[in-house]
């Protein structure tokens, strides 16, 4: 009969098992401090040689990090999907930014729709909790403030659409993102493009999430994004504008 005994796991695989699931699951961030030994072997309910065990074990995996004198930190298991250069080329050539945006709208538009399907009350909460941020950031009119919060509301409805591969594929392309975000705002305020527009944006596509309403959800990040890539081609008709003028004007003052 094909049937072998059960053995016991060891603590230090429990242990183990744990925190690679809150490393897959996004909730230990690479770079984020392991508890110190003891503390962690006292919430777990175990005993410290199995916690150095496991520590052991998910070193040897690449999974987490000892430094010297600093205790055990996440290993960066994502790094960037794009190098610092790529980003900057992208950032150059109005083919990749547009390209950015139609990515950003199509995998969003599925997170949003996901998330108001599947996130937790908790889940939730932290959406909210970032918009209202932003809304407290809003009469401040701070820039760098204002586009952190933007990046991190949007990385916040991936995060709660609970889809890992999703999760941890935007989560690498954060760089790309934030800088994305940047731009567009940059961009978009050469145009006096009103700034209550953008919040009222988010404000939509939170009350869908909070309302759970998946298709309001998922047209709320469409809009937003549409509005974010009709800024920039009429910033780019302004530029073309803009240029065809100073020739004119140059051409008129040579003719005096």
């Amino acid at each position: 009969m094909p049937f072998q005994k059960i053995n016991a796991e060891k603590l230090s695989a429990s242990v183990m098992r744990q925190i690679e699931l809150l490393i897959l699951r996004g909730i230990l961030r690479p770079g984020e401090r392991l508890p110190a030994e003891r503390d962690l072997a006292e919430r777990l309910g175990v005993s410290r040689p199995s916690v150095r065990e496991a520590i052991a074990e998910l070193t040897e995996k690449g999974l987490v990090a000892p430094r010297a004198g600093a205790g055990v930190y996440v290993a960066d298991v994502l790094g960037s999907a794009f190098s610092p250069a790529l980003v900057k080329l992208f950032g150059a050539h109005e083919e990749a930014v547009f390209d950015y945006i139609a990515f950003r709208r199509d995998m969003e538009g599925l997170a949003a729709e996901r998330a108001a399907k599947l996130a937790s009350d908790t889940d939730l909460k932290v959406i909210n909790t970032i918009f209202e941020k932003m809304e407290a950031a809003h009469p401040k009119r701070n820039p760098s403030e204002e586009a952190r919060l933007d990046a991190e509301f949007h990385l916040s409805i991936i995060e709660a659409s609970h889809n890992v591969i999703m999760l941890h594929m935007m989560r690498s392309m954060f760089d790309l993102l934030r800088e994305g975000v940047f731009y567009n705002r940059s961009v978009m305020f050469k145009q006096r493009t009103n700034r209550a527009q953008l919040l009222d944006q988010h404000r939509a596509i939170n009350t869908a999430l909070q309302t759970r309403d998946p298709e309001a959800a998922r047209a709320a990040v469409i809009r937003h994004l549409d509005y974010v890539e009709e800024a920039l081609l009429d910033q780019k008709k302004f530029e073309q504008n803009e240029e065809i003028a100073q020739l004119r004007y140059a051409h008129e003052r040579e003719r005096d």
